[in-house]
């Protein structure tokens, strides 16, 4: 498929072909269900805790005598059913961790691709940089382009520091490099804005 591609000032310069293999497959939304379960999965730290009763402070001394008192039986205040007691079947540190099968990765992020371009709502800049971050100059370059104040997804290709940095604290803007981007990232954002050069890199590393 082909999609006009943008310069820095929002002027189409032309059009370029999207790989179909990557941009026009039919979208597997289970492939992509389970690319957010384990995304989100591996951003979960696992360390919720609590003490059972052999860690909590107290204990070592039976409360009172087994008998005679009128009241239940006790053998040490470390119990749960006290208060400051140990606490049973409490979170414990876990891993969350989930990989998938690459092919099951790329298929995600294909079907991720797809689903936006059949929505157009995937648009391609030519490639340009700054000498230094310009969060000023980026902003103006989002309005050129008519996605100022829409939740977008940059992909920029590598070494593009400043334009990360350049980009990042603008509101409802993610950015990420071509290497880095998940399935979770393409369909949490309503548009998709590409350089030229991370498309290059995305064809070669997808198209595999």
């Amino acid at each position: 498929m082909q999609i006009e591609i943008l310069n820095k000032s929002g002027v189409a310069n032309g059009t370029i072909d999207l790989n179909d293999s990557i941009f026009a497959v039919e979208p597997n939304e289970n492939a992509m269900h389970l690319a957010v379960v384990a995304y989100l999965n591996n951003q979960r730290q696992g360390t919720r805790k609590t003490k059972v009763r052999s860690e909590v402070s107290g204990g070592g001394k039976k409360p009172w005598k087994q008998k005679g008192r009128g009241t239940a039986r006790s053998g040490s205040n470390r119990s749960p059913v006290w208060v400051g007691g140990g606490t049973i079947h409490g979170p414990k540190p876990h891993n969350y961790d989930m990989r998938l099968p690459k092919q099951i990765s790329r298929l995600a992020r294909k079907s991720a691709l797809s689903l936006r371009a059949s929505e157009n709502n995937i648009v391609v800049v030519e490639d340009f940089n700054f000498d230094k971050p310009q969060t000023k100059e980026f902003n103006s370059f989002m309005k050129n382009i008519k996605m100022s104040g829409q939740k977008t997804l940059i992909i920029l290709p590598d070494n593009s520091n400043n334009l990360f940095l350049s980009a990042r604290n603008i509101p409802k803007v993610e950015v990420a490099p071509v290497a880095s981007f998940s399935t979770y990232d393409i369909l949490s954002s309503k548009k998709l804005l590409i350089f030229k050069g991370a498309l290059d890199s995305i064809e070669k590393y997808l198209a595999n």
